[in-house]
């Protein structure tokens, strides 16, 4: 039984204690251990077994994803199907703009892509981890290359401009001094028999040695200035060769320079479980999946297609949409069932008629913001100049971010960041400024962490994912509340209109959500066929 004198931490202030002392990976590895996460409900491809009556229909609203892996599906099984889509392309939120392309957001703002040929900038998904192994497969079936996604380099920078007179410091300078501070104070803790309750004996004297290992500390379990802490954050003058090849440490920065600095928040990106090492892209662009995809499937889908109104009776659906080659047109499409992958930030506006409880879940998911501002550069100086390759650094501006691009590594041509990848307020402010202004602020603010911007910039492009006609927001924010609420209303089968998409899972904003979510919605929607449901 436990020591009422010293209560056991509920399971929620344990994973977040562990968060706090050893970052998102060790906390995510203890969630695994007490049910609380699981890698994606991907096992494998799935097999709709059996065969529909011939000619059972199946219109699908959205050549997303998910749209399309539902279509490639429900076809092999034996369905008519077809698919309408807003976008003169395939892929919806698996979009990369090159040079040449020119986009037009709500507002009416038009801008013309002009990045050299190769270069690109991928509005939305831009990674895959390597447990999303629905994505992953998806890329082998269709033959789409995939190269590797650095995210996480010692070398970028974290930048707070409230600290160390907004200069940046190293990623691996921040890393390696936080990890040095907690580590000497852990062990004082110890040495001072302060936990003593939970380190007793021999594993006193375990855990004092690992923490100086963690750490990088001395022999007496101090972080000061000397070969190990350099060998964690870097040396002001790295060792070499011959008589000049003496290093010279470096100065750690202190304890009360990184607690006021609020240093630590730029380090857990890439501990998240999403964002862990090993990650990948495709060659050449993100939207190659959906380009890929839509080649596939050929005549299937039909483009340029806005959706009015969804209606459903007893023996089927009818989908009314506008075709944008023929503005104020007025088509329809009917089809024995439907699955709409569109996000709820458009479904919400349209006329549907569905049941109180997925009406009211289609209505209750907000969506989030975010700005990707792509910014192309007369040469790649991030490399040249501050030998980093790949990567992405941090920042309390409001671009939040600045990633540097896995390819064409030593290149002596022009180049391509992610100048801003905003979220939250500061995706807010950028939204309400026009496409000129967002590329300037992602100018003005990565400024102070690249001084070679202004002088090497050549053009950009920016997209504000709430100015999307398409989606009018990035991707669904669900709460704990209206999941309880809502989910599992939002998945259900309504009569005969199925939902799919990132939006319908439980790994928002990203492609493997809408990739499983489509596997689920047809598994069901077929089972509701063969065995002769009505609604």
């Amino acid at each position: 039984m436990p020591d009422a004198s010293n209560p056991s931490p509920s399971r929620r202030e344990l994973l977040r204690m562990i968060g706090l002392s050893a970052g998102g990976a060790a906390m995510y590895q203890a969630m695994i251990q007490l049910g609380f996460a699981a890698e994606s409900s991907y096992t494998g491809p799935i097999k709709l077994e059996g065969r529909p009556r011939a000619g059972t229909s199946v219109l699908i609203l959205g050549a997303g994803l998910a749209g399309m892996t539902a279509a490639w599906e429900l076809r092999k099984a034996g369905y008519k199907v077809k698919i309408l889509e807003y976008n003169d392309r395939a892929g919806g939120r698996n979009w990369s703009l090159y040079g040449g392309d020119t986009y037009t957001e709500l507002g009416g703002a038009t801008q013309h892509c002009r990045f050299d040929k190769g270069l690109y900038l991928n509005p939305g998904p831009w990674r895959i981890p390597y447990h999303h192994h629905a994505v992953l497969d998806t890329c082998k079936m269709l033959g789409v290359k995939l190269e590797p996604f650095i995210q996480v380099n010692y070398n970028a920078f974290l930048h707070n401009s409230q600290a160390f007179g907004g200069k940046p410091q190293r990623l691996r300078t921040i890393k390696a001094d936080a990890q040095g501070h907690i580590a000497e104070l852990l062990s004082k803790a110890i040495q001072q028999n302060a936990l003593e309750a939970a380190v007793t004996g021999e594993d006193r004297e375990k855990l004092l040695e690992g923490l100086r290992s963690w750490g990088a500390l001395g022999k007496d379990h101090r972080y000061v200035k000397g070969t190990a802490s350099s060998n964690r954050r870097g040396f002001e003058k790295d060792p070499g060769g011959g008589l000049s090849a003496r290093p010279i440490p470096s100065q750690p920065l202190t304890l009360q320079d990184m607690l006021s600095a609020d240093a630590w928040s730029g380090l857990v990106a890439g501990e998240n479980y999403e964002m862990q090492t090993t990650m990948f892209q495709p060659v050449g662009g993100m939207g190659m999946i959906g380009k890929t995809f839509g080649k596939a499937l050929g005549e299937v889908i039909r483009y340029r297609s806005k959706i009015t109104e969804i209606r459903q009776d007893a023996s089927g659906v009818t989908v009314s949409y506008e075709d944008l080659a023929a503005p104020g047109s007025t088509l329809t499409e009917r089809a024995d069932w439907c699955l709409c992958t569109l996000p709820l930030s458009i479904l919400s506006q349209l006329p549907i008629n569905v049941g109180p409880k997925m009406e009211a879940a289609i209505s209750a998911v907000p969506y989030n913001a975010s700005v990707k501002v792509g910014l192309q550069f007369k040469r790649r100086f991030w490399e040249q100049d501050e030998r980093i390759y790949g990567g992405i650094s941090y920042t309390d501006t409001p671009i939040r971010s600045i990633a540097y691009p896995a390819t064409d590594y030593f290149s002596d041509g022009k180049g391509v960041l992610l100048g801003a990848y905003a979220g939250g307020q500061g995706a807010v402010e950028l939204t309400s400024m026009t496409p000129e202004q967002r590329i300037e602020a992602a100018l003005e603010y990565g400024s102070r962490i690249h001084p070679q911007y202004r002088a090497e910039f050549d053009n950009g492009i920016a997209v504000a994912w709430h100015r999307v006609p398409f989606t009018q927001g990035c991707a669904g924010r669900w709460t704990e509340d209206t999941r309880a609420e809502h989910y599992d209303n939002l998945c259900q089968i309504d009569g005969r209109i199925a939902l799919a998409g990132e939006h319908a899972s439980y790994i928002p904003a990203w492609m493997e959500g809408a990739i499983t979510s489509a596997h689920d919605a047809i598994g069901r929607l077929h089972q509701h066929v063969l065995a002769g449901a009505r609604p």
